[in-house]
C-alpha cells in the first residue's frame, strides 16, 4: 500500500502538559522511570524507551488531544474520564491510579498534604472512600454530579483534575499503568499472530484495541474467520472489504453513532479506493478483519461508538484516515500492491 502523507488537521489544542519524555516540573530531563524488566520485555517487540512515549502519544491524542490530563465529565456515563488514556469511574479504571497516586507518597501526613494544595475543593471526594470504590459510591456519584454545570463538569473540578494529572508524581503513576498495560499487548500479540512477523502496525494496532476495548479476539473466533478468508480468491476477497465497508458508512450515519459526523465520509472514500487499486497486503486484510471482530462487539452505552471504535483502527491499519478531524495518508490511485508489513520483523524470545 502507498500512503503518503498529505493531511493532517487538527483542532486547536488547549494549553496542557503534553504527552512525551517530558522534564519535571523543576527542569530534571527524563524524570519518568520505567521498570527495567517491563523495558527489557517490550524491548522484544522493538518498544524502547522512545518507543514507549511515541505509543503514549499516539494513544492520547484520540482520547485527550496530546495532553496528559484534559478531564471530561459525564457525558459518556463514566462520570468522570482524565488522563492521557481516559481513565475513568465508569469502567473502574480511574479508581486504581488514584490510589497508586496515594500510596506512592508513602506518609500520609505529604498526601494530605498535596490534596490540600492540588485538590482544595474536590480532592476530599475525589480520594473518599466511597470514590475509590468500584463500583463508587452513592455519595460519590452524586457529589461528581453535582460539580456538573450544563452537563460538562464546573471549572474548579476540571482545573483541580487537571493539576493532579499534570502532576510529576501522577505522570509517573499513568506512565507505570501504561507500561503495564503494553505488558499485556505483548502477550497478546504472541497469541494473536504466532510464528508471524510482529510489525510496529500490528503493536500499535494492539494498543489502540486494548485501551479502547481492553480484550482481543478469542481464538476460536480468529481461526474461522482466517479460515474463510484463507479460501476466497481476491475478487472475492475485495467484495468482502467492500461489504465490511458499507457496514461502516451505514452505521456512521445512523442514529446513535457518535463521534464520526466529520470523518466518516473523508474514511469510505479513501478506504474505498485503497480497497480498488488493490493497496491493501496480506496483514491489513487479517488486521481489518479482526478489527471487525471486536468492532461490531464494542458495548459502550448500548454500541453508541462501535463507528468510532472501527475508524480508529482501520486507520492505524491502513496508514490513511481520518479520526475526530485529524486526517493522515491518502489514496494514490495507479500506486502499485504492496506486499508484506511496513517494519522488520521482530519475534519475541
Amino acid at each position: 500500500m502507498v500512503a503518503t502523507p498529505v493531511f493532517a488537521q487538527a483542532p486547536a489544542r488547549p494549553p496542557c502538559r503534553e504527552v512525551g519524555d517530558v522534564a519535571s516540573v523543576t527542569g530534571q530531563p527524563a524524570f519518568i522511570r520505567i521498570d527495567p524488566d517491563r523495558a527489557t520485555e517490550l524491548a522484544q517487540i522493538g518498544l524502547d524507551r522512545a518507543e514507549i512515549f511515541a505509543r503514549m502519544r499516539d494513544t492520547s491524542i484520540p482520547e485527550t488531544m496530546g495532553c496528559w490530563a484534559m478531564p471530561v465529565g459525564n457525558f459518556d456515563s463514566q462520570l468522570i474520564s482524565v488522563g492521557m488514556s481516559q481513565w475513568n469511574y465508569g469502567t473502574g479504571s480511574l479508581q486504581p491510579l488514584l490510589v497508586a497516586w496515594r500510596e506512592s507518597f508513602h506518609s500520609r501526613r505529604r498526601f494530605k498534604r498535596a490534596v490540600k494544595a492540588i485538590g482544595p475543593t474536590y480532592g476530599r471526594l475525589l480520594f473518599s472512600k466511597d470514590c475509590l470504590k468500584v463500583p463508587v459510591g452513592d455519595r460519590c456519584r452524586n457529589g461528581i454530579l453535582a460539580a456538573h454545570e450544563n452537563g460538562r463538569i464546573n471549572a474548579t473540578l476540571a482545573a483541580e483534575l487537571t493539576a493532579l494529572f499534570e502532576s510529576d508524581a501522577m505522570l509517573q503513576v499513568q506512565t507505570d499503568t501504561y507500561v503495564a498495560l503494553l505488558g499485556d499487548v505483548r502477550g497478546e500479540v504472541m497469541r494473536l499472530f504466532p510464528a508471524m512477523p510482529i510489525t510496529a502496525r500490528k503493536v500499535r494496532w494492539a494498543i489502540d484495541t486494548r485501551v479502547q476495548q481492553k480484550s482481543f479476539p478469542k481464538d476460536e473466533d480468529v481461526a474461522r474467520v482466517r479460515a474463510k478468508l484463507s479460501g476466497m480468491g481476491e475478487d472475492e476477497r475485495r467484495a468482502r472489504l467492500h461489504a465490511m465497508l458499507d457496514w461502516y458508512r451505514g452505521l456512521a450515519q445512523s442514529a446513535d453513532q457518535d463521534g464520526v459526523s466529520q470523518d466518516w465520509a473523508w474514511n469510505v472514500t479513501r478506504w474505498g479506493c485503497l480497497i480498488d487499486t488493490g493497496q491493501i497486503d496480506p496483514e491489513q486484510l487479517d488486521l481489518l478483519h479482526l478489527t471487525f471482530l471486536r468492532s461490531r462487539t464494542a458495548t459502550g452505552n448500548s454500541g453508541r461508538w462501535q463507528a468510532l471504535t472501527f475508524s480508529r483502527r482501520a486507520k492505524i491499519v491502513l496508514g490513511a484516515g481520518s479520526v475526530s478531524g485529524v486526517r493522515d495518508g491518502e489514496c494514490v490511485r495507479g500506486a502499485p500492491a504492496q506486499a508484506g508489513a511496513d517494519s522488520p520483523e521482530r519475534r519475541p524470545s
